[in-house]
């Protein structure tokens, strides 16, 4: 199962530029409100929540982790930060950071919609454009 997702930080967003380390604070911080929600409920949902560890990269790049999960249901999931020329109006380039997320080939339909929910986590926290795996685009900025 081979998809993409993206998280585009748009002129109207709350970041304009983005680094794997605040990717992974972001990453924590998910892991930490889902684990009060468990707290709130008396239930270990931080397990079920979200039952991934964060890995570096095996061949040490920098500009991508992984997250893997030892559930039977779960298995990997990519993700990097990058960055793009986009061509304005004006005929001026401006650079748009992305998040880009990724279900190898040896994810489950459990990672997908697991790597849905954080996409829109994320989409939502920094007020981005997010581009789904189905290729659907969800507008969490403020439009004009």
């Amino acid at each position: 199962m081979l998809a993409n997702a993206y998280i585009k930080l748009v002129p109207a967003s709350t970041k304009q530029e983005m680094t794997l380390d605040e990717v992974k604070e972001l990453f924590f911080y998910y892991k930490e409100i889902t684990s009060k929600t468990g707290n709130q409920l008396s239930w270990e949902y931080s397990e079920v929540a979200f039952p991934y560890d964060l890995k570096a990269s095996n061949d040490g790049n920098p500009d991508w982790f992984y997250l893997k999960s030892d559930d039977s249901r779960y298995n990997l999931i990519l993700l990097g930060v990058g960055k793009e020329l986009i061509e304005e109006d004006d005929d001026s380039k401006r650079e748009q950071y992305y998040i880009q997320v990724t279900l190898p080939q040896a994810s489950t339909h459990g990672d997908k919609g697991k790597a849905n929910e954080f996409c829109k986590f994320l989409g939502k926290k920094l007020e981005g454009e997010l581009q789904l795996f189905n290729g659907r685009t969800m507008y969490y900025y403020k439009r004009k």
